[in-house]
Formats: C-alpha cells, structure tokens, sequence
C-alpha cells in the first residue's frame, strides 16, 4: 500500500509513511471484507458509510501538517481508522461520529488496539467538541455545503482545518483553512474529492444527503 498506492502518488511525509505502515487496516473493515483492506477504494464498513481509501487518509494527514503534540478534532469517526492514523501522528485526538452504532464500534475497537488518547464522543461534528478547543487540526471526513463556523471558531491560532465543502453532497473540492489570526483566515483548494454527506444542524439535513 505505502509503496505502490501512497509514495508514486505525492506521499512524502516520512512520518505520515510510517503512520500508514504501523496501523493494521484490516482491523477496520468488515470482516467480508478483509481481503481488500488494502485495496486503493473506499470501502463499506455499514450503516450507508465507508472507510476511505488509503491514499485520501494519508493525503489529508499529511495536509494537516501535524506535529507530535498537536491536539486534532476528527469530525467523522466512521470505522477509527482515520482517528488511529492520526493518533501515530499527533497527541490527543477527539473524534466525533454521529452514529451510534459505529461510535460504539469504534470506541471499543481503537481501546483493544490500545489508542487510549483518543478520545470519542457521539453527537453533531458540525458544532465540534468546544470544551476540548482549541485544536491545532481539525480534519472532517464528509463533505459539507460550507465550512461550519463552529469549526473555524475551534481552530487555534495557526491551526489548518481540512474540510470537503462543495454544492452537491456527492461532490465537493477538499479546503485547507489556515487560522492566521484571530479574524483572518487563508483557504486553499487541495483537489475534487467525494465523500459521504456531513450532515447536522451546520451542514446538510438528513432530507437533503
């Protein structure tokens, strides 16, 4: 996967390499599906969502430009995979999944695997976790209308926010948003992706995705 998938297609961070390589995949998938842990696809992991494909998960960690201590809001736990690659990179991590059967799945599949410093909630990513704010990343793993403020709000000075935002809930172009002060904010277009809908109360209705 590192060699073939991530490093011919732009990977060059060695430390989001070794992440890559350190968390076994296969733990994060169904178990139908284990065969194709490493396949260069998203998967389905139930409840209508998917784990991303490896190289989406490791272009937008190494897009966050994490450090060792960096404290990381997931929005979008899904099956923990994402929330275990961060957990090589960064220090505290706080994922929010708004589904209660895979928060569940996930709380006690990253405690086996032994990431104690992350940290899981079930409720609305869009609001983000503001007891925990601020973060120096904030990485969301659906696509939304437009960058909930609630994000932008919880980003520390500094702090790069990693966000699909498009008009369509199937198609949208990945952002970075860099807080550069406390009013100013830098965007920057990463690239078309597609991701499930980020859906709640600053994102899209359940209706609408």
């Amino acid at each position: 996967m590192v060699d073939e998938q991530l490093v011919p297609r732009g990977i060059r961070d060695r430390r989001v390499l070794s992440a890559m390589s350190r968390v076994p995949r296969e733990r994060f998938v169904p178990e139908h599906m284990v065969a194709y842990a490493y396949s260069d696809c998203a998967l389905p992991i139930g409840e209508e969502q998917t784990i991303s494909q490896p190289f989406i998960v490791a272009m937008m960690a190494q897009s966050a430009e994490l450090s060792a201590d960096d404290r990381v809001l997931e929005i979008g736990t899904g099956s923990g995979y994402g929330a275990a690659v961060l957990a090589e990179l960064a220090g505290d991590v706080y994922s929010i999944e708004r589904n209660t059967i895979l928060a569940r799945q996930s709380r006690e599949r990253l405690q086996r695997l032994g990431y104690a410093h992350v940290h899981l909630r079930c409720g609305d990513g869009t609001k983000g976790w503001p007891d925990a704010a601020p973060f120096d990343a904030i990485i969301v793993t659906a696509g939304g209308p437009e960058v909930p403020e609630s994000l932008r709000e919880q980003l520390a000075i500094g702090g790069r926010l990693l966000i699909p935002v498009g008009r369509s809930p199937r198609h949208q172009s990945l952002r970075r948003v860099r807080r550069v002060s406390t009013d100013d904010y830098r965007n920057e277009g990463l690239g078309n992706v597609v991701f499930v809908p980020l859906i709640g109360e600053q994102g899209w209705h359940e209706e609408e995705s």
